[in-house]
């Protein structure tokens, strides 16, 4: 019973209370780029789900077994981008197998998932906070979670204004920023709980 009550203190720390895009200000390009259309959010979101677990298990894998053995420590960023960059070359090639318009449509987003600092933020997160194997499996799960989470919700929030009666000057990317900036308060809220 304790166990599943660490793993929902987990869970809920991981996507509301310390958010990778609303409370670390990680993974903001695609945040804000890809954002407009909520099956683009939801199919990016899923991307990033996939690739932040499989990068915090194959991370924390690699630092283990190989850095930290053979006193590597200091390739530690290279090793964790490489990883990540073959983990979305395989989920490109999925997605444009099997969902080709998802693919179209998330168009540059989904290579720069390579370079999103919130992959590498969750991996090099659970080195420093010394989380074992299934730690940094499920914050890597939960933090993709919470990243799926917000982007969804401002995908929505941009759909619903792109029929409200937006100021000219506010239409766009000053509206977005605006919302993003309500959403990052709304969560910072959650800033409170103590888990």
């Amino acid at each position: 019973m304790q166990f599943m009550g660490s793993v929902f203190a987990l869970a809920i720390t991981a996507i509301f209370v310390q958010n990778f895009v609303l409370s670390r200000f990680l993974g903001l390009c695609p945040y804000i780029g890809v954002s407009k259309k909520l099956d683009s959010a939801i199919g990016m979101g899923m991307a990033v789900v996939f690739v932040m677990t499989l990068a915090s298990a194959i991370s924390w894998l690699i630092q283990t077994y190989l850095l930290n053995r053979f006193g590597l420590g200091y390739l530690q960023t290279i090793a964790f981008i490489l990883t990540i960059a073959a983990l979305v070359q395989f989920v490109e090639m999925v997605i444009q197998k099997t969902a080709p318009a998802l693919y179209k449509s998330l168009g540059v987003y989904l290579p720069l998932i390579t370079t999103n600092c919130a992959v590498l933020g969750v991996s090099i997160l659970n080195i420093s906070e010394g989380f074992n194997f299934l730690g940094a499996v499920l914050n890597g799960l939960f933090a993709g979670l919470g990243f799926t989470l917000v982007l969804v919700a401002m995908a929505g929030i941009r759909e619903r204004l792109e029929q409200a009666e937006v100021p000219q000057a506010m239409k766009g990317m000053p509206i977005a920023f605006i919302v993003a900036g309500c959403m990052a308060l709304a969560f910072l809220g959650f800033s409170g709980f103590k888990i």
